[in-house]
């Protein structure tokens, strides 16, 4: 639980599924898990163990988590392990934070197309990175790219961008060198967002000359090729979000940024308020308004909606490799680069602090006992998971109060 004392899964629990079926709010069967997996996360339907003090006899249920990537307390762990692995990845040099968003008119048609569009977006955006990085008039490199989706706004509205952690500099085209970019700037904006908006429009007329996209609803005349391409044209003209924001500077500061955004989910625990009589309260940032702090409240069925427009496709990566970062050549560019750099050797730190989901941190010893402090918690049961609940049709859920 939360310091307020309710959690996302709460919220669920509050719903009747069958009445969630029913108005329509399950778009796919990721969805469908995803409510099903955080609602019985650490319940007995999951199973879990005992454990017992060997030295003054407490005992504690810990039930199982349900490791979906979408439940807010199911990260810390996910995070943690993979924030080890990037320290070691990690170059003494400037890192730059670019961010591509995607206009709003082209929103909508993600919804229905997430696998095509958030994978164009990617595409699109890790080859601007890398074509104008490579060109001798910017920098002449092939840089690396770590980049990360994020579908959500502060409100939980539906704002796909991508994160981009890119390094201050690169391999030259012979990869005898090292290039690095100017003290403070990586690249000009107005050029990557113009490219970015060109491979973009480019890539999403070759998946409608493909037939890969959807169209319901109120984008049904969208099908039609003549309305296809007015509405391409219309969003040619607009201009796209790219911008870049103030580099971090050393691998510290890289550290605390993944920390923050890699393992991220639409909305953490801790900035729900308050849950009553239905209605859901939480604490959101107005960018619009020199990130002004807000407060939002919503029906919870309304709240649940938005979270579930955030739940993505079974087996689509959110988080990807490109230039000399790309997974195929990762170790040995990698080895090269440092080489170059005459990195010193030292150890990188993954910063300490509670993970943003409000839960333990995994890495600390869970197995010294609480209450006194001497012992240590021995699992003495196992407790089975309800197969039965596990294997078959999602089945309607309690209400609970939610008061």
């Amino acid at each position: 639980m939360t310091q307020q004392g309710f959690e996302v899964a709460d919220i669920f629990r509050s719903l009747d599924q069958v009445f969630l079926e029913q108005c329509g709010l399950f778009r796919s069967s990721e969805q469908r898990m995803a409510f099903r997996d955080i609602t019985l996360c650490r319940t007995a339907e999951l199973g879990g163990h005992v454990a017992e003090c060997d030295s003054c006899g407490l005992r504690q249920i810990s039930y199982n988590s349900c490791r979906n990537r979408h439940c807010p307390k199911c990260q810390a762990a996910a995070r943690a392990a993979w924030m080890e692995e990037r320290a070691a990845e990690l170059l003494p040099v400037e890192y730059f934070h670019v961010v591509f968003t995607l206009p709003h008119g082209i929103a909508p048609l993600a919804l229905q197309n997430q696998r095509v569009i958030y994978g164009t977006l990617f595409r699109a955006a890790s080859e601007t990175l890398l074509q104008i990085a490579a060109d001798p008039k910017h920098l002449g490199a092939e840089i690396g790219v770590m980049a990360v989706l994020h579908t959500w706004g502060q409100n939980l509205s539906h704002h796909p961008h991508l994160h981009c952690v890119v390094t201050g500099g690169g391999l030259s085209a012979d990869s005898s060198r090292w290039v690095s970019c100017r003290k403070g700037f990586f690249l000009p904006v107005k050029v990557l967002s113009r490219l970015f908006r060109g491979k973009f429009i480019g890539y999403l007329r070759e998946a409608y000359a493909q037939d890969e996209l959807a169209f319901h609803g109120d984008l049904q005349f969208l099908a039609e090729a003549h309305h296809f391409a007015r509405w391409l044209r219309e969003m040619a003209r607009q201009e796209w979000v790219v911008y870049a924001k103030r580099p971090f500077g050393g691998p510290a500061q890289v550290l605390k940024y993944l920390a923050r955004y890699t393992h991220r989910v639409a909305i953490s625990n801790r900035r729900l308020v308050a849950f009553k009589d239905g209605m859901v309260t939480f604490g959101w940032k107005d960018y619009a308004h020199g990130n002004a702090q807000k407060q939002m409240t919503l029906p919870a069925v309304e709240f649940t909606r938005r979270f579930l427009l955030h739940v993505l496709p079974r087996g689509f990566v959110r988080i990807r490799y490109y230039g000399f970062l790309a997974n195929r050549l990762r170790r040995e560019k990698l080895a090269l680069c440092k080489r170059l750099l005459g990195e010193l050797k030292h150890d990188h730190v993954v910063p300490s602090g509670r993970p943003d989901e409000s839960e333990p941190d995994p890495r600390q010893d869970s197995q010294v006992c609480p209450l006194c402090g001497l012992g240590h918690m021995i699992v003495v049961e196992q407790l089975e998971p309800r197969r039965a609940l596990l294997a078959g049709p999602l089945m309607p859920i309690p209400r609970m109060d939610s008061s």
